[in-house]
C-alpha cells in the first residue's frame, strides 16, 4: 500500500504593490518563517505571566512601594531558610556597655524570623556602625544557625552646648544623645561652634590644674579660638590663645597668693603675657568707690584744717 503524504494547507500571502521587486520577496519569506513557527506549549501562559510581573514592578515603582515589596521578599526568603533549618537560633554580643542587647539587635535588623542563609553580613555591619554609639563592629556568620557580633562603643566624654541645646558627646565629637541622661550630668559642659571637636584638648589642659577644674562650671570656645572658663562662684577666666596652661598656672598662683578667686570680682583676664586684669563685681565696685570718695573728703578736710593753722 502507498502511504498516503500529509500536506501543509497551503498559504495564501498578500501581494504587497511592487510585488516584483526584492523587498517584497522578502517580507513574503519573513511571513512563510512565521506561519511556520512552531511554538512550544504553554508559551502564552508564560508569556502573561511575564507580562503581569513586568506590570506589577512598574506600578511598584511609580508607587515608591519598592521598600514594602523587599521587605516581604526578604520575609518569604527567611521563612524558607528556616524551615530548612537556617534560623538563627543563637547570637552572642560581645563590647556592649551602654547599648542593650535588643536595642543592638534593633540597630542591626535581627529579629526572631530572620535566617542566616539571607543575613548580608556586610549590611548588618553598617547598620550597626551607622548608629552614633558604635564606632567599630564585626558581624560573623556560623553555619547552621550562629550569629556573632562583635562591637566597640564610644564612650561619653562631655556635654556639648549648641542654639541653646544640650548634647551628649564622645571624645571624637560624636553626638550620642540629644539629651543629657542624669549619670552624665556631671561630665564637662563645653560651648560653642566647635567646641565638640576642642574638647579634648581643654579637657586634658585641666587635668593639670586640679584646684581650677574643680571650679569650672563651663569652658566657652571664642570664635573657635580661645576659652573663656566659667566658675561655678560667678567669676570669669579669659585665657589667651597662645599658651593658655602657662595663664592657668599663672592664675593658680594668684589664687594661692593673692586668694584671687574669692574676692569679689567678676572676671580675670589673662589675654596677655605680662598683665593681669581683674574686673570688680558692681557691688565691689560702689564699696571701693565710696572709700575713696571718703578718702578724698578726709584728706581735704585734714587739708583745710592745715591752712587754717
Amino acid at each position: 500500500m502507498s502511504k498516503a503524504k500529509s500536506r501543509r494547507a497551503p498559504v495564501t500571502v498578500p501581494h504587497w504593490p511592487g510585488a516584483g521587486s526584492r523587498w517584497p520577496r522578502t517580507l513574503r519569506r519573513w511571513g512563510m518563517t512565521l506561519v511556520n513557527l512552531n511554538v512550544p506549549r504553554g508559551a502564552g501562559a508564560s508569556a502573561v505571566a511575564l507580562f503581569l510581573l513586568a506590570t506589577v514592578s512598574y506600578g511598584v515603582v511609580r508607587g515608591e512601594h519598592g521598600g514594602d515589596l523587599a521587605a516581604n521578599v526578604q520575609d518569604v526568603c527567611d521563612a524558607t531558610a528556616n524551615a530548612f533549618g537556617f534560623r538563627i537560633s543563637e547570637v552572642a554580643l560581645a563590647g556592649e556597655h551602654e547599648l542593650p542587647r535588643q536595642r543592638i539587635l534593633d540597630i542591626a535588623g535581627i529579629t526572631a524570623n530572620s535566617s542566616l542563609v539571607f543575613l548580608d553580613a556586610a549590611q548588618t555591619r553598617a547598620r550597626l556602625v551607622g548608629n552614633p554609639w558604635i564606632a567599630e563592629a564585626t558581624v560573623l556568620k556560623l553555619y547552621p544557625g550562629r550569629l556573632r557580633i562583635e562591637i566597640k562603643e564610644r564612650k561619653p566624654f562631655a556635654l556639648w552646648q549648641k542654639d541653646g541645646r544640650v548634647n551628649l558627646i564622645a571624645d571624637d565629637g560624636t553626638v550620642l544623645e540629644t539629651f543629657v541622661p542624669e549619670r552624665y550630668a556631671s561630665l564637662p559642659m563645653v560651648v560653642g561652634v566647635g567646641a565638640e571637636r576642642a574638647a579634648p584638648g581643654l579637657v586634658a589642659m585641666l587635668q593639670r590644674f586640679p584646684s581650677i577644674a574643680s571650679q569650672v562650671q563651663a569652658s566657652v570656645l571664642v570664635a573657635e579660638r580661645r576659652w573663656t572658663l566659667h566658675l561655678k562662684n560667678g567669676i570669669e577666666v579669659l585665657l589667651p590663645q597662645d599658651a593658655p596652661d602657662r595663664a592657668l598656672a599663672n592664675l593658680v598662683d594668684l589664687a594661692q597668693s593673692k586668694q584671687l578667686l574669692t574676692r569679689d570680682i567678676t572676671a580675670v583676664d589673662l589675654r596677655l603675657a605680662d598683665r593681669v586684669y581683674v574686673r570688680q563685681s558692681d557691688a565691689a565696685f560702689a564699696v571701693r568707690d565710696a572709700a575713696v570718695k571718703a578718702a578724698e573728703k578726709a584728706r581735704k578736710k585734714a587739708a583745710g584744717k592745715g591752712g587754717e593753722a
